[in-house]
């Protein structure tokens, strides 16, 4: 399932809900992840554009919000890219500023245990929107072991987006992501092929929030994935 957007009607307080999720998840945590998520939580209130739903913002401009060094900055969006809290949707190179996305996905699934904490109505809200929650679970045995495939650099944009994958879900890489065959990239459409049905659904149910992400990382904003069956 897809994280709900922060964007219309009631946004408003979807948003106060996310941002106490982060802030409550960090107050349970260590002196250091206290910090750390204050520092979150001050930038994405202060400059998240939520429409285009990313912030760009220097990193001169957070060391003066936070009353840090610059390196202290570079050392905490590093920590939060590692940890899927944000996605990298623009590098900051050659004196760009990068541009990064909060990973809805990812804040609820580091948040869930402490919703209680926070008061029933506020856990009712949240397991509403919860984007992990399924209505149905397809179980899959892995117990034999698959072959290692790579994934070819053939030039196409899907390379690239398959080693993000690789990087982060190694296992998930080998059994799903790894097969899939790169069609095209028009029309705001992002199409893989899978090897059957199942596959497509599968991948249509569990995965594509995290296809989206590597896409968003490494392509850009703007796109739908579409999984087709391959010929």
């Amino acid at each position: 399932m897809e994280p709900k957007r922060l964007t219309g009607p009631g946004a408003g307080s979807m948003k106060y809900d996310v941002l106490t999720a982060l802030t409550v998840s960090g107050l349970h945590g260590t002196p250091a992840q206290q910090i750390s998520m204050t520092r979150l939580c001050a930038l994405i209130t202060a400059r998240y554009n939520w429409k285009l739903d990313h912030f760009c913002v220097g990193q001169p401009e957070m060391a003066r919000m936070w009353h840090v060094t610059e390196r202290t900055v570079k050392r905490e969006i590093k920590r939060w890219v590692e940890d899927r809290l944000l996605i990298c949707v623009r590098k900051g190179v050659r004196g760009r500023v990068g541009a990064y996305r909060l990973n809805i996905l990812r804040v609820f699934e580091l948040s869930r245990d402490i919703w209680g904490a926070v008061g029933p109505d506020y856990a009712e809200r949240m397991q509403k929107m919860d984007p992990g929650q399924r209505s149905s679970v397809v179980k899959v045995d892995f117990s034999k072991p698959v072959q290692e495939v790579n994934v070819p650099d053939d030039g196409t944009s899907w390379y690239a987006v398959s080693q993000r994958l690789k990087a982060l879900y190694p296992e998930k890489h080998r059994n799903w992501f790894a097969p899939l065959r790169f069609v095209s990239d028009e029309g705001g459409t992002y199409t893989l092929a899978a090897r059957s049905g199942f596959v497509v659904r599968y991948l249509e149910t569990h995965f594509s929030t995290v296809m989206a992400e590597a896409v968003v990382a490494e392509v850009g904003l703007g796109r739908r994935i579409a999984f087709v069956v391959d010929d």
